[in-house]
């Protein structure tokens, strides 16, 4: 116990200037030698804790983070606008999706062929007799029923989309055993209401979407 003593005596003792020697803070260390403490005591008044927030400072967060969302903001609606201009048809597609045709160069009994969407449409200006013809058919006896004011909006104009329901190919107007339209590659007759009679050809030929802007002119699509 002697020597322990001695030697914190000895640690904490320093010199006055002429050789002898002079505790230094001794009670203190010797204190926290015999009741040590596990919580160190710090001193605070050379220490300073600046507060979150501070108000000088203040004015210019908002500035930066309201200028940050204003960003992110405008980078998101640019994203946005440029995804759904990629989605909207271009001009060539929209000059595509409707076909204006002049209705006063068909003549009564015959057919033109016009190019919608890529696909033939054969416009027919039926006469009186056909009308009359087409309306008098027993749905009975067609394979798809329907009756012929069921295909058309005005009875002197059949609209129908030029394709074969069989495999695609184009039939021949004015053509068949029914004076409607032929498909030569199996054989498939359809009359002039573009209803299938006879051949492999499962479903009458497509009426496509059209109306009539005035007595001459129709917009296919």
């Amino acid at each position: 116990m002697t020597g322990y003593a001695s030697d914190a005596a000895v640690s904490t003792s320093g010199s006055n200037g002429n050789g002898s020697m002079v505790p230094v803070n001794s009670g203190a260390i010797l204190n926290a030698l015999k009741t040590p403490n596990s919580e160190p005591n710090y001193a605070q008044e050379n220490h300073r804790v600046d507060k979150i927030g501070d108000p000088d400072k203040r004015a210019f967060t908002y500035f930066v983070l309201t200028g940050g969302r204003m960003i992110y903001a405008s980078a998101i609606r640019l994203a946005v606008l440029k995804f759904l201009m990629s989605m909207s048809a271009t001009a060539d597609v929209l000059a595509l999706a409707s076909l204006e045709v002049d209705l006063s160069k068909i003549q009564p009994g015959t057919t033109t062929t016009v190019k919608w969407r890529g696909k033939p449409v054969f416009i027919r200006r039926r006469t009186a007799d056909e009308i009359a013809k087409e309306n008098a058919v027993d749905l009975g006896e067609l394979r798809d029923k329907q009756a012929d004011a069921d295909r058309t909006q005005n009875p002197e104009w059949l609209v129908v989309v030029g394709v074969c329901t069989h495999l695609g190919c184009v039939p021949i107007a004015n053509a068949g055993d029914y004076n409607g339209w032929f498909c030569p590659c199996h054989g498939s007759h359809y009359d002039a209401s573009g209803r299938i009679r006879k051949g492999p050809a499962p479903e009458n030929l497509e009426v496509p979407e059209y109306s009539f802007q005035d007595e001459t002119t129709m917009i296919v699509g």
